[in-house]
């Protein structure tokens, strides 16, 4: 390891591993198969980057977008790594060029699309030295995954042409059932299993919910403004919409951008350019924008529309706050929104799973559970404490000790072998004489009837709070039948407290959905910008404007020279030797040798110290 931590420093300008990087570095060495799960901006690259630069031979590391590929290759090659990528942007001769540099073992990691793979793997493939096999964004493969994509299926030959080569399938959201379902795909034996904890402590979580067009825009121009200099990101669920709102916002003096996949090729990429480079702060856009794009200073994400999915949600907010600075999330919610997906789920190839999904996402929208609470127990990660950083920490719901209803549930749960979905569990509860209950005998269960007390709707509603809670899971690939977790065996056998949130009044009953409820209006509150003329923003901002004149002069994207984080460090460190520079988090030798002088020279003349 201390070879590996000497190239880390020396490639990346890190001294120390992240979570579980070590330890899936390892298994690649030891040429196991392993399967990742990482959230956005938690080091899944460096996982497989590095044991490519230890290792011989060229890394293979799929990718499905173009954009992607780039970043990630203009990444390497500036911190000195030989890198490169296949895509059919490139001529011929370029391809060809790149082809012989990977067989003569010059290259490090070539990247490649799933199609172009299918197509090389009979010529390019065999005749190149494959050190490891990089599967990114892995989810790809499962039909059960938020962004199935029918090629990634045909990789399932890689581990037939390539049986002594470790794989390695790395994503950032995947639930239990899409995990297994990887695996199987992939055909990957017996892999290691690395998950990360899925919690972004950096970001805040916010929903405001009933906001017409009109609240919104207000809410969103109140927002960006008191966030001056600040890159965003605003995901509408139609083409349109991203359109309007840019236009709008450029109208109020914003530097917005929209970017859809209906425009041209050469419009997306000079919308994403500006964006990257920070010539717009902010781009209107549907979710076919960010899976390519590595930038570390997005600050914030807005969904002015509900998403389809959690897994989608927190992919998308994911792209916030990736340099682990404090960053800020919001999520309006409004009930037509719900009306128009579930329309899309309907005419979707997985009607069923893709509606059971929705509902999920629009519980957290609706929960008076702290939301990290209920995105992480979504990811089987149990957390048994609030967050502190989500509106329904900051405003709290009235709670009551709620154990022993808890308890009713989870028994009836078990007494049933955990063979029952939310319908019958209810029905149990309640007492019901329905047909197939009594035929299955649940009528004899010790539970049975005991929550007479409570309605159809309140016990509903408490169960998607165990679910929120993560108390209970629900097994899509069982028939949706609810299981106990191991922190619901705590509360069932009275190791631990179960705290529910009173029931408000129900405002959206099923038979109203044809129509707009009247909400409660959730205001925003008026954020004045922080305006600062002290030393450390001075030096900053000097910072960040040198980068963006070596990022123009190179043709490279800013972040990718230094990230806020490592600006951020400069300013609390102020190095003034190069010795003093090396030691900042990100300055690897490369980056030393190449800005090292101009910014210790810049940092002196902020501090009006004479140059060394």
């Amino acid at each position: 390891m201390k070879e590996l931590l000497l190239l880390l420093k020396k490639f990346f300008g890190y001294t120390s591993f992240r979570p579980l990087q070590a330890e899936i570095i390892q298994s690649i060495l030891q040429k196991k198969d392993s399967l990742v799960l990482m959230p956005t901006g938690g080091g899944k690259s460096i996982c497989f980057q590095l044991p490519a630069i230890y290792m011989p031979g060229t890394a293979i590391v799929i990718s499905p977008l173009i954009a992607l590929m780039k970043d990630q290759v203009e990444g390497l090659i500036e911190n000195g790594i030989p890198a490169a990528a296949l895509n059919s942007t490139q001529s011929e001769e370029e391809r060809q060029q790149i082809k012989q540099l990977c067989i003569q073992g010059k290259i490090k990691l070539l990247y490649i699309s799933p199609e172009r793979l299918i197509n090389e793997i009979d010529y390019l493939l065999c005749r190149i030295d494959i050190s490891l096999i990089a599967i990114d964004e892995a989810h790809c493969i499962s039909q059960w995954g938020h962004d199935f994509r029918p090629e990634y299926t045909q990789l399932a030959i890689l581990k037939e042409r390539f049986p002594h080569t470790p794989i390695i399938a790395l994503t950032a959201t995947a639930d239990k059932i899409t995990r297994n379902d990887i695996i199987k795909q992939l055909r990957l034996q017996n892999p290691e299993l690395f998950i990360s904890s899925f919690d972004r402590p950096n970001l805040s979580l916010t929903v405001l919910k009933g906001l017409d067009k009109k609240e919104k825009m207000k809410a969103i121009v109140q927002f960006i403004h008191a966030r001056p200099n600040q890159s965003g990101i605003i995901y509408c669920l139609s083409r349109k919409s991203t359109e309007d709102l840019a236009e709008k916002l450029l109208a109020l003096g914003i530097q917005a951008v929209a970017y859809h996949a209906g425009m041209s090729s050469s419009r997306r990429e000079e919308t994403q350019n500006k964006f990257i480079n920070d010539q717009a702060n902010v781009v209107c856009a549907t979710i076919a924008f960010g899976m390519g794009i590595d930038k570390s200073n997005v600050r914030w994400v807005i969904h002015y529309n509900m998403p389809k999915c959690i897994e989608g949600y927190y992919q998308e907010i994911g792209r916030a706050g990736r340099d682990g600075l404090k960053s800020e999330t919001l999520l309006f919610y409004n009930y037509a929104d719900v009306i128009m997906l579930r329309k899309f789920a309907d005419e979707s190839g997985q009607a069923e799973i893709n509606k059971e999904k929705l509902q999920r996402m629009q519980r957290y929208c609706e929960s008076d559970i702290c939301r990290r609470r209920v995105l992480l127990n979504y990811f089987n990660e149990e957390s048994e404490h609030d967050c502190g950083n989500c509106d329904v920490c900051l405003h709290p719901p009235t709670r009551f000790d709620g154990t022993i209803l808890v308890q009713k549930a989870l028994s009836a749960i078990v007494r049933t072998n955990q063979q029952v979905g939310m319908q019958m569990l209810i029905d149990i509860l309640r007492g019901s004489y329905r047909n197939d209950l009594l035929s299955k005998g649940y009528n004899l269960l010790k539970t049975y009837g005991v929550g007479k007390d409570l309605s159809y709707r309140e016990w509903l509603e408490y169960l998607y709070q165990m679910l929120q809670l993560g108390y209970i899971e629900i097994d899509y690939t069982s028939f949706n039948v609810l299981k106990v977790t191991s922190l619901g065996n705590k509360v069932l056998y009275g190791k631990q407290k179960a705290m529910l949130a009173v029931i408000r009044e129900q405002i959206v009953e099923e038979e109203t959905i044809g129509s707009q409820p009247t909400r409660k209006r959730t205001k925003s509150k008026t954020i004045k910008p922080l305006v600062s003329d002290s030393l450390e923003d001075t030096l900053f901002d000097s910072l960040r404007q040198l980068r963006s004149r070596i990022a123009q002069k190179e043709k490279v994207r800013p972040y990718l020279i230094f990230s806020d984080k490592t600006l951020n460090e400069m300013v609390q460190k102020r190095p003034l030797t190069l010795s003093e520079f090396s030691e900042v988090s990100g300055v690897g030798e490369i980056k030393l040798e190449k800005y090292g002088k101009v910014f210790t020279e810049l940092i002196r003349f902020v501090l009006k110290l004479p140059n060394s």
